[in-house]
């Protein structure tokens, strides 16, 4: 198995096609399609399905080519430091479940760094996401939440993996709303208050599982729920349905506006804000910058 080997398979995988792959290379693409067979027939197993409309990633090729990019990046920072003595881009990737905090943290990181050559990634994602991006390597760090209800279950899953789980902070239990919502001046609601007005929550797609839901309490009988795929649509449905969503209570008013509170919820639950990451990786200084930025939000939780 040589560099090259592993920048082909890299590259095909994300053209999903091994004529443009080709082209991206410089090489012809029966030279292409040989090295991968040669390296799929030294492995054991294949790393692409092949049909007529293209070809796709299959699920061992999904981990081989996540351990590929992480060989290709290591030996791209020893060429440029120890071999070229050149500057290299800077590159950090992170994916979340939807927090605007974890959001503004990020780019507290870009701004600290002021680089002039960077590929810094984020992405925020359902929950099933943010665990395969982190065990493919496409991002060095997955921040989600834990809590009594989830927690065996998706600990199992990291362990299966090769993740582990950080915590960072422990967060209360608030209801997240627009200022002009009915409930907005409370200072504690209960759960009976809310049900005339519907529950917001980020659809989980095929894996929609309890256990993968973003929202703490996600096995309670909501006598409404709507179910969207992101974050300024969730918004803009707290204001034209008087809906609401559970959450952290940490609000960032630098991008979401001061259009929205959080009241505390009636409950002694809790969440734990923490971050995944490959038990065998070393986390780098941005990711340890980014990771200092987000710890600085344990002073805005409160239980």
């Amino acid at each position: 198995m040589t560099l090259n080997q592993l920048k082909y398979v890299v590259t095909v995988a994300g053209e999903n096609s091994l004529n443009d792959a080709a082209k991206k290379l410089f090489i012809s693409q029966p030279s292409l399609s040989n090295a991968v067979s040669a390296l799929e027939k030294k492995l054991g197993f294949s790393l692409f399905n092949r049909t007529k409309t293209g070809i796709t990633v299959t699920a061992e090729g999904e981990e081989f080519i996540g351990y590929a990019r992480q060989v290709l990046e290591q030996y791209e920072l020893l060429d440029a430091r120890f071999i070229n003595r050149r500057e290299t881009k800077k590159k950090f990737s992170v994916s979340m479940q939807h927090y605007t905090f974890a959001v503004d943290a990020f780019m507290e990181v870009m701004r600290q760094y002021g680089m002039d050559s960077y590929e810094f990634e984020i992405y925020e994602d359902r929950t099933y996401e943010v665990i395969e991006n982190v065990k493919n390597r496409r991002s060095e760090l997955g921040i989600l939440y834990l809590n009594e209800f989830n927690e065996k279950v998706l600990k199992k899953l990291f362990a299966e993996n090769g993740l582990v789980f950080h915590p960072l902070f422990d967060c209360g239990l608030y209801v997240y709303l627009w200022k002009h919502h009915p409930l907005a001046d409370r200072t504690v609601i209960d759960m009976e208050d809310l049900q005339e007005y519907p529950c917001l929550s980020f659809a989980q797609g095929e894996h929609n599982s309890f256990y993968f839901a973003e929202e703490v309490l996600s096995t309670y009988q909501y006598k409404k729920i709507i179910k969207a795929s992101d974050r300024a649509t969730l918004l803009n449905l707290m204001v034209g349905m008087n809906g609401f969503t559970i959450c952290s209570g940490i609000i960032c008013e630098e991008l979401n506006g001061s259009e929205y509170v959080a009241v505390k919820l009636n409950s002694d639950e809790k969440m734990t804000i923490g971050y995944i990451c490959a038990k065998d990786t070393h986390i780098s200084e941005i990711g340890a910058c980014y990771l200092t930025e987000i710890q600085k939000y344990k002073e805005k939780a409160m239980l």
